[in-house]
């Protein structure tokens, strides 16, 4: 939570015991078109206002808010929060727009959204609420890098080692190299294709599959091309999932792709949660039917506390962070404060709905 020096004066000052975690952090005093309050959502570094500049929104006299804990999913929750304000910069897909929860917001003007990806937005009902809907851009590298960060700890067992040296005990596991091994790819696109990349360079056999790949494509991209997700789990030794969530793609890694990779294979999820049948991948973990899986996505976020996943000693489990970099969130914010002023100046740029 975070006040900064042009924090507002007591008249427009949230109230200071709001239960949702937003705390003032611009000025505001409404001028003509001029939004009156901007929210910042799901700041949960507290790292917005200092990843751009925001100086040319306080210059309009916008008062900003930023929440650093999440609002969760629960419409009425969400429009208690939000009901003062005029805009949302949101942070990617964290907290969802229903219809229900557009309908609770008569004052919303404007939705910034940070990603391209809006399946959290329910357009058609922000169009009529005569709410303006805008993406930005962010950084290409953050996700395939930490997709191979977690490859690479998996493949050595870095957390187990690295709790070793914490506890003075010494050099308990053998790892393996990554030289050698089939790299399967689920998803060419613009992650896939980097993780084929990486792969390469590393001296992995990379393998590649996708609903609409095709073998010229995928050897376009440096991959060989296998003719079904459940091949390419039988070849592969780590499963990299590179797909985008839609309808026809939840679940997609079910039970047989699991039991396909077996128990030498890694699974690495960066992409979705509910792209892998979450009770399967329990199932095969705690049977030792897969090998280990290296998480940064999941069904429920922030993932609970008491969730089974964080309890089995064959995951490795990460927050989400695939695309939380200075980089990212410097495109994000900066376009951000870019689109808000050209939707305050009637530009269409990156507008959606």
């Amino acid at each position: 939570m975070h006040d900064d020096a042009s924090s507002p004066s007591a008249e427009t000052r949230p109230p200071s015991a709001d239960p949702f975690g937003g705390t003032a952090a611009g000025t505001g005093a409404e001028r003509g078109r001029t939004m009156k309050r901007l929210a910042i959502l799901d700041d949960f570094q507290d790292a917005a206002l200092s990843s751009a500049d925001f100086g040319p929104l306080r210059e309009r006299d916008v008062e900003l808010t930023v929440f650093t804990h999440s609002l969760g999913d629960d419409p009425g929750a969400i429009a208690v929060a939000l009901e003062p304000f005029d805009a949302v910069i949101a942070m990617r897909e964290r907290t969802p727009f229903s219809a229900e929860t557009l309908g609770l917001l008569p004052r919303l003007q404007l939705i910034v959204n940070t990603g391209r990806g809006v399946p959290h937005i329910d357009l058609e009902a922000a169009r009529a609420h005569g709410v303006a809907v805008y993406t930005t851009g962010g950084s290409a590298a953050g996700a395939p890098e930490l997709t191979w960060a977690l490859m690479l700890a998996a493949l050595r067992h870095l957390p187990t080692e690295l709790a070793n040296g914490a506890e003075g005990r010494w050099q308990t596991t053998v790892g393996r190299e990554a030289e050698g091994l089939t790299l399967g790819v689920v998803g060419l696109g613009r992650i896939g294709s980097r993780m084929a990349d990486y792969g390469n360079a590393f001296g992995m056999n990379v393998l590649a599959w996708s609903p609409r790949l095709d073998e010229e494509r995928a050897r376009a991209a440096g991959a060989g091309f296998a003719p079904s997700l459940l091949e390419l789990a039988e070849r592969s030794d780590v499963l990299s999932v590179n797909l985008k969530l839609v309808p026809e793609t939840a679940g997609l890694i079910d039970a047989a792709v699991l039991r396909a990779l077996g128990p030498r294979g890694l699974l690495v999820n960066t992409a979705r949660g509910p792209l892998v049948d979450e009770q399967a991948l329990l199932a095969a973990l705690n049977s030792g039917e897969l090998g280990a899986a290296a998480l940064d996505v999941y069904d429920i976020e922030p993932l609970p506390a008491d969730h089974p996943l964080r309890s089995a000693s064959n995951a490795l489990l990460t927050p989400h962070i695939g695309f939380v970099t200075e980089q990212s969130l410097a495109a994000f914010y900066g376009q951000a404060v870019d689109r808000v002023l050209t939707y305050l100046d009637g530009g269409d740029t990156d507008r959606v709905a």
